[in-house]
């Protein structure tokens, strides 16, 4: 806790509340994983998939000094270990702070202000070009009770703006409700003559992902793929 307060100090308009919010994760983000893995407990069941060997244990084990050298400098690795870890700590505050924050604002005004976008709720309009936004979503469905509420995201890129599909919590590339099928890697004037939409760019050819030159025509796609998939 002192290290969050310090490091947020400079920081203007953070209040207390917001302070105790940084620190709940920065236990669950940071400090969970160093004490899991100080106490031999693993982070899956069974066998690891892969091996695993950048985390910050890994880059501070990788420190010590090595068997063979012949003059083994244990107080001044051990201070480069300290910087290391103290860096990475003091990185993750300020990012919490500045970062991850501010993205919770947003994106929890843009929760509120669904049923503004679409009567549904199922569409949520972003403000901030390249926002972090799908924890926040998650979290705020779930504090809301109605995890799996929203099903697409509006916000602007740099030349154009995108309809983005919220995937499923936990299940990687998995899709509440993908773009609809027919759409998938079509472009630009094939894709807003199959769509009827003017102005498309783009579908992925995964469906998790389109783009249209107006944020109406980005909002046009989310809400007809709704209609074509019985979502409205």
């Amino acid at each position: 806790k002192a290290v969050v307060s310090t490091q947020s100090t400079g920081i203007p308009d953070i209040s207390e509340e917001n302070k105790a919010v940084i620190y709940r994760r920065l236990y669950e983000y940071f400090f969970e994983e160093v004490d899991a893995v100080d106490n031999g407990i693993n982070a899956t069941e069974g066998k690891p998939r892969y091996h695993v060997t950048t985390t910050l244990s890994g880059r501070v084990r990788a420190l010590n000094p090595k068997w063979n050298d012949k003059e083994q400098d244990f107080d001044g690795q051990f201070q480069k270990a300290m910087n290391l870890v103290g860096k990475e700590l003091t990185d993750r505050v300020e990012g919490m702070a500045r970062v991850w924050l501010p993205a919770l604002e947003l994106v929890k005004q843009s929760f509120e202000d669904r049923f503004s976008v679409h009567p549904s709720g199922k569409i949520i309009k972003l403000a901030g070009e390249g926002c972090p936004w799908k924890e926040h979503l998650y979290n705020l469905e779930e504090e809301a009770g109605c995890e799996g509420s929203v099903l697409y995201v509006i916000s602007q890129s740099s030349d154009s703006h995108r309809v983005m599909a919220v995937g499923v919590r936990g299940e990687g590339f998995t899709n509440r409700l993908s773009l609809p099928e027919k759409w998938m890697g079509v472009r630009d004037d094939a894709l807003s003559e199959i769509s009827g939409i003017p102005q498309c760019v783009f579908v992925h050819a995964n469906g998790f992902i389109g783009g249209n030159k107006t944020e109406e025509g980005a909002l046009a796609m989310a809400v007809k793929s709704l209609d074509m998939q019985g979502q409205a």
